[in-house]
């Protein structure tokens, strides 16, 4: 099947780029990282170049990703952005980088076209003022079929049909933040035991579940706005980013 080309403006207004990042486990920089989703966020974010993204950098500028372990047992981060990142800016030895324009993927979308999809959800939910579970906006984790639950109820608004969806729980997301952060407020915050770090972080640790599984497409648009965007909650410690790509089915 044949697709026209979309018009100029269509495709300016859907551009992101892939970066990924296959790290070396052996760099002191990266094992610091990755024992901090708070820190693996701020070094993620120091790989935009200098423009003035306000406030909330993160999501003007379209930063998500996700940690992944590749066919050869290696880990791989993935950073989607919506302007193109320098991996110049890592630590040297930090990682093997390579980036793509996502702009053919997002502008291609069409509704009926089947896809593979990749999803690491921070599945929880919160508790209402009534609840008898705990606190109010204490976060509930969901395991089993509350959390393939939690992902067939957001899939709809975010323009899939899933036909099939195979679940996992992730490892836990684990974040350290001062005690004068308002993170270090909520319900889900630990006391620090490390020493290093027990007089002024806690942890915050984020629940996570990994989704794949096929679907077709119902909305493009929604899609597309659910690619850009992210689902759910947690994405400043790698949690939301949506990853699709073409099946063998077509359309």
């Amino acid at each position: 099947m044949s697709i026209a080309a979309p018009p100029a403006a269509l495709h300016a207004a859907h551009t992101a780029w892939l970066t990924q990042l296959l790290l070396n486990s052996a760099s002191h920089s990266v094992r610091r990282d990755l024992s901090d989703a708070a820190a693996l966020h701020r070094r993620v974010m120091q790989l935009l170049p200098d423009d003035d993204f306000g406030d909330s950098p993160r999501s003007r500028a379209g930063i998500l990703f996700r940690l992944e372990t590749n066919a050869l047992g290696g880990l791989l981060l993935l950073v989607q952005s919506r302007t193109p990142l320098d991996p110049e800016l890592l630590p040297p030895g930090y990682a093997e980088t390579r980036s793509k324009d996502m702009s053919p993927l997002l502008t291609a979308l069409r509704p009926g076209f089947v896809v593979r999809y990749r999803l690491l959800g921070n599945t929880i939910r919160r508790c209402g003022r009534n609840s008898t579970e705990g606190r109010w906006k204490q976060a509930i984790p969901l395991h089993g079929q509350d959390a393939d639950n939690w992902w067939a109820q957001r899939a709809p608004a975010a323009g899939l049909m899933p036909h099939t969806i195979l679940s996992e729980p992730g490892e836990a997301l684990t974040a350290w933040h001062r005690i004068h952060d308002r993170t270090s407020a909520t319900p889900e915050a630990k006391p620090s035991k490390t020493p290093r770090r027990q007089e002024n972080h806690v942890r915050v640790p984020h629940q996570t579940t990994r989704f794949e599984g096929t679907a077709t497409i119902r909305d493009a648009d929604a899609l597309r706005e659910a690619l850009l965007t992210g689902i759910g909650r947690g994405k400043s410690y790698g949690c939301g980013l949506l990853s699709i790509a073409p099946t063998a089915l077509g359309a």
